[in-house]
């Protein structure tokens, strides 16, 4: 039954909002700064976009399952209620290669969510925003991972760019800023699972623990096309004009339930490169401990922005 209730409550988003009919484009922007949407920390902006994310790494081991190679193919959608606020559903298909055993591919978790741009400083280059993702339990395949219970994401998100900066430190100013905070809480405590020995038809019972995590992420970028606009034009030309590196630290700890205070996380140096319409973004991602892995992997973005691809009707707030 828990699972036919979140099947509805996914199906009901979707058709929320599959049925919601420049420095002047639509998204991104604080002032005369521009935030990319990023690969790793989620963007403090709010706006109608659609993102396809690939992501490939090796797991380290985790007690008897062994290093484990893992491809991910994600897409996520907002759709805009009103200029401030915006639902969004999200979900991933997973290969997973372990060294022994064979592979397994399957469906994770989807996820339904609302982000509300709280405050936006346009002399400041600021924003804050708050935000609340449902990962909906029982919804993807246990086989590669999907927790049979749900969990609740409250999220804080921040964006500061730093044209205020005194003219002193004139390319010190392209540079910008954002973050995101959140705690994963599960809707349960604990999964017990009773199983039946085949052979002699003893029933022995497993305990899985749903422990509360906080992450944490934050990303520094420097904004070429900022740099030459609004600091000093220093001849770039295409592609580079239009290209943002940057680095992005997401990070994970857990609080409680057998493994409070344990950390995971990588350093993601990468670029983005972005247009009217679209994004392109590529990022390493290089474990920063043991239990986060030995591998260094990849992440690869396409986006693209709905509010300026269709600025009149799927890309317009519902409520403008």
């Amino acid at each position: 039954m828990a699972a036919v209730r979140s099947l509805s409550v996914v199906s009901l988003a979707w058709l929320l909002l599959l049925g919601l009919p420049t420095w002047s484009w639509a998204h991104g922007f604080a002032g005369q700064r521009f935030f990319p949407t990023t690969l790793a920390v989620e963007d403090p902006f709010v706006s109608d976009e659609l993102s396809f994310l690939l992501s490939h790494t090796k797991e380290p081991r985790q007690g008897e399952e062994p290093p484990t190679g893992s491809t991910e193919f994600s897409v996520d959608y907002t759709k805009r209620l009103t200029p401030r606020l915006g639902l969004s559903l999200g979900g991933s298909y997973l290969h997973l290669n372990p060294e022994e055993g064979s592979t397994e591919n399957g469906f994770g978790n989807l996820e339904v969510g609302a982000k509300y741009q709280l405050i936006t400083l346009a002399s400041s280059e600021a924003l804050f925003s708050f935000g609340l993702t449902a990962e909906v339990g029982g919804t993807g395949a246990r086989s590669v991972g999907a927790d049979s219970v749900s969990t609740l994401s409250p999220t804080l998100f921040f964006g500061k760019g730093f044209g205020d900066l005194p003219e002193t430190v004139p390319f010190l100013r392209p540079f910008a800023l954002t973050g995101a905070f959140a705690a994963n809480i599960p809707t349960r405590k604990q999964t017990v699972t009773t199983q039946v020995d085949p052979l002699s038809g003893e029933l022995s019972q497993e305990t899985e623990l749903h422990p509360i995590t906080f992450s944490w992420g934050l990303t520094l970028q420097y904004n070429l096309q900022y740099l030459q606009a609004f600091v000093k034009n220093v001849g770039l030309g295409v592609p580079f004009n239009r290209m943002i590196p940057l680095v992005e630290f997401p990070m994970e700890t857990c609080l409680n339930r057998g493994c409070g205070g344990q950390t995971t996380g990588t350093i993601n140096p990468g670029i983005i490169w972005f247009g009217k319409y679209i994004e392109l973004g590529a990022e390493a991602t290089i474990p920063i401990n043991s239990r986060s892995g030995k591998n260094v992997g990849a992440l690869f973005l396409v986006h693209f922005f709905i509010d300026d691809l269709f600025p009149h009707s799927l890309g317009r707030p519902l409520f403008p």
